[in-house]
C-alpha cells in the first residue's frame, strides 16, 4: 500500500464526528441512590479528616440522616405517581422507576436503617482499657493476635469505616432490583457484594472464623459474578443488546432488525438458554437457594452478627427484586422453560434448608439454614408468574427483613466470657434467667415458623395462594410439608429457652444501648402488624406489583 494510500486513511478517519450526545439523567427520580452514594463518599472523607474521636459519632449520625432522607425520597416519588402512573425508565434506559423498585427500595432502607443501630452498640462488650467497644475488630488491617492489634485494642480503637462500606453496600442494593439492562445489574451486584465481603471479616473476637468466612464467601461470591458476566455475554450474543426490552423483543420473536455484525448468533436459542441459566445461578447464589447455599451457614455463623442481619435482611430483598424483573420483564416469552427448573430448586431449597436446620447446634447457623428455607418459600411466589405472586414476594421480603433483624438483633445479647453464646445448649433456661429477651425472641421464631398473628403466617399464606393460583399446587403442599417441619425446630428452640434448667455457668443477657432496643422493638411492632392487620401492607404491595418495560 502507498504512502499516500495510508495518509488518505488517516484523513478519512480524523473527519469531524457528530457532536455526541450527553446523557440525559434523571436526578430527581435517582435521588435514593444517589443521596446513599453522597453519604457513602462524604464518610470516606470524615475516615480521612476528622479525628478518630470524632469519627463515630459523625459516622452514625451521617448513616442515620442520609438513610432517612433517601427512604424520605423514595416516598416522594410514590406519592408523586412514580410507581404507577409515571413509571418509566430514567438514566437512559439504565433504570427502572416502577411500583416494584421504590417498593423494594424502600424496604431495603428501612432495613438497613435499623440494621445501622446494632452496628453502633457500644455497650454489650465490657468496655476495654476504659473506652466502649463495638462488634467490629480495633484495627481491621493487624493480623489476629498479634502485637499490633493488642496495641489498638489498648488504645481504644475502633473500626468506624463499616459504616461507609455499609452505605456503599446499600447503594448497590438499591440499583440492583431497579436495574433495567444486564450490564447495570452487574454492576450493582459488584458494588454491594464487595464492601460486604469486608464487612464479614471484621469481627471484634473470634477474628480467624471471621476471616475465614469473608473469605468462603469472597472466593464463592467471585464464581457466581463470573457466572453472572459469561451469562449476560452470551444473553448480548444472543439479542444484540444488553437492554431487558430488547432481549425480551427478540425472545418474542417481535424484532427482525439484526446486527450484521451479530448476525451469525442472533437469535441462536443455545445461547438463551445457556446464557439465561448461568445469569439465574449468579442470581440464586445472592438468594441463598440450594444448591448454591453453601456459603450461607458458614458466613453467617463467622460474620460480626449485626452484619449477619443486615445482609440476610437486605441482600435477599435487593436478589429477589432483580430475580422477579429478570424472569417477568426479560424471560417471559421463556417461561415454559424457566418455570420447571424454578419448581426443582424451589422444592429442594425448601425442603434441603427446614431438614438441615435440625441437626444444627449453633443458633446463627440454625438461623442461617431458616433463611435458606425462606427463600424456597418465596421462590413459591416467584414461580406463580402473577401480578399476585409479584405482590406476595413483595409482601413477604418486608416480613422477612424485619423479623431477621431482629432475631439477629436478639442473638447479640446473650453473652459469656467469649463474647456471643451462639451454642445452642448455652440457651437453655434463658426464659427464666430473663424472660422479656427470651418471650421476644419466641415472637421471631414463631414468625418464621408461620404462626398465626405473626406475619410470618401473612407472608406464607400470600405467596402460597398466588402459587396455588399460578397452577402451582403441588409446590404448595411441598412448602406447607416444609413449614411443619421448620416449625419443630424453631419450636424446639423455645421449649429449650423455657422449660429447661438454666446451668449455673450459663450465659448472661447484656442490657443494650436505646439503639438495639429500637432495632428489636421495631422488629417486635412489625411482626405483629403485619400478622395482625396485614390488608394495607398487602393492598400496598398490590399496587406496586406492575413492572415497566
Amino acid at each position: 500500500m502507498s504512502p499516500t494510500a495510508v495518509h488518505s486513511l488517516w484523513t478519512t478517519a480524523a473527519q469531524p464526528l457528530d457532536k455526541i450526545p450527553a446523557p440525559h439523567i434523571e436526578y430527581a427520580q435517582l435521588a435514593p441512590t444517589l443521596i446513599v452514594v453522597g453519604a457513602a463518599i462524604v464518610g470516606v472523607l470524615i475516615e480521612a479528616f476528622v479525628p478518630r474521636k470524632g469519627r463515630y459519632p459523625a459516622q452514625v449520625f451521617l448513616s442515620v440522616v442520609a438513610l432517612a432522607a433517601a427512604f424520605a425520597a423514595v416516598v416522594g416519588l410514590a406519592a408523586g405517581g412514580f410507581g404507577s402512573t409515571k413509571a418509566h425508565l430514567a438514566a437512559m434506559g439504565a433504570i427502572a422507576v416502577d411500583g416494584p423498585a421504590l417498593f423494594l427500595q424502600g424496604t431495603i432502607l428501612l432495613a438497613s436503617l435499623v440494621a445501622i443501630f446494632t452496628f453502633a452498640e457500644r455497650r454489650l462488650d465490657p468496655g476495654a482499657h476504659g473506652s466502649h467497644v463495638d462488634s467490629f475488630a480495633a484495627q481491621a488491617a493487624s493480623v489476629p493476635g498479634s502485637d499490633s492489634e493488642k496495641a489498638a485494642v489498648k488504645a481504644g480503637f475502633t473500626t468506624t469505616e463499616v459504616y461507609p462500606l455499609a452505605l456503599f453496600a446499600i447503594s448497590g442494593m438499591l440499583v440492583f432490583p431497579a436495574a433495567n439492562d444486564l450490564l447495570t445489574l452487574f454492576v450493582a451486584l459488584e458494588v454491594f457484594s464487595l464492601p460486604l465481603y469486608l464487612l464479614c471479616a471484621l469481627a471484634r473476637r473470634k477474628r480467624l472464623l471471621s476471616q475465614e468466612a469473608a473469605m468462603k464467601y469472597f472466593l464463592l461470591g467471585a464464581f457466581s459474578s463470573a457466572f453472572l458476566l459469561f451469562g449476560v455475554a452470551l444473553v448480548y450474543g444472543y439479542a444484540g443488546s444488553v437492554s431487558y426490552a430488547r432481549i425480551a423483543d427478540v425472545v418474542d420473536g417481535t424484532v427482525k432488525t439484526i446486527d450484521p455484525a451479530l448476525a451469525a448468533t442472533m437469535g441462536n436459542d443455545a445461547l438463551l438458554l445457556i446464557g439465561g441459566a448461568m445469569i439465574l445461578v449468579g442470581l440464586l447464589f445472592k438468594v441463598g437457594a440450594v444448591p448454591f447455599h453453601m456459603w450461607t451457614p458458614d458466613v453467617y455463623q463467622g460474620a460480626p452478627t449485626p452484619v449477619t442481619g443486615f445482609m440476610a435482611a437486605a441482600t435477599k430483598v435487593a436478589a429477589f427484586g432483580a430475580l422477579l424483573r429478570l424472569l417477568y420483564v426479560v424471560l417471559p416469552g421463556l417461561r415454559w422453560d424457566w418455570r420447571p427448573v424454578m419448581w426443582a430448586v424451589a422444592i429442594v431449597t425448601m425442603l434441603g434448608g427446614a431438614i438441615i436446620a435440625i441437626t444444627q447446634t449453633d443458633i446463627k447457623r440454625l438461623l442461617a439454614y431458616s433463611s435458606i428455607a425462606h427463600a424456597g418459600f418465596i421462590l413459591a411466589g416467584v414461580i406463580a408468574f402473577t401480578p399476585e405472586g409479584v405482590s406476595s414476594v413483595l409482601f413477604y421480603l418486608v416480613a422477612y427483613s424485619f423479623v431477621t433483624i431482629g432475631a439477629f438483633a436478639v442473638v447479640t445479647l446473650v453473652r459469656d466470657a467469649g463474647g456471643e453464646a451462639t451454642h445452642l445448649s448455652k440457651w437453655a433456661g434463658l426464659g427464666r434467667r430473663s424472660p422479656l429477651v427470651a418471650a421476644v425472641f419466641a415472637v421471631f421464631l414463631l414468625a418464621f415458623a408461620g404462626i398465626p398473628l405473626t406475619s410470618g403466617f401473612s407472608g406464607k399464606f400470600a405467596v402460597f395462594s398466588a402459587a396455588a393460583q399460578g397452577g402451582a399446587g403441588a409446590l404448595v403442599v411441598v412448602g406447607v410439608i416444609s413449614s411443619a417441619i421448620a416449625a419443630f425446630f424453631y419450636i424446639r428452640v423455645i421449649v429449650l429457652m423455657f422449660f429447661s434448667e438454666p446451668k449455673p455457668e450459663g450465659p448472661t443477657v447484656a442490657v443494650p444501648s436505646p439503639l438495639t432496643m429500637t432495632t428489636i422493638a421495631v422488629g417486635v411492632a412489625v411482626t405483629l402488624v403485619l400478622g395482625v392487620a396485614p390488608q394495607y401492607f398487602l393492598d400496598l404491595a398490590g399496587q406496586a406489583s406492575v413492572f415497566v418495560r
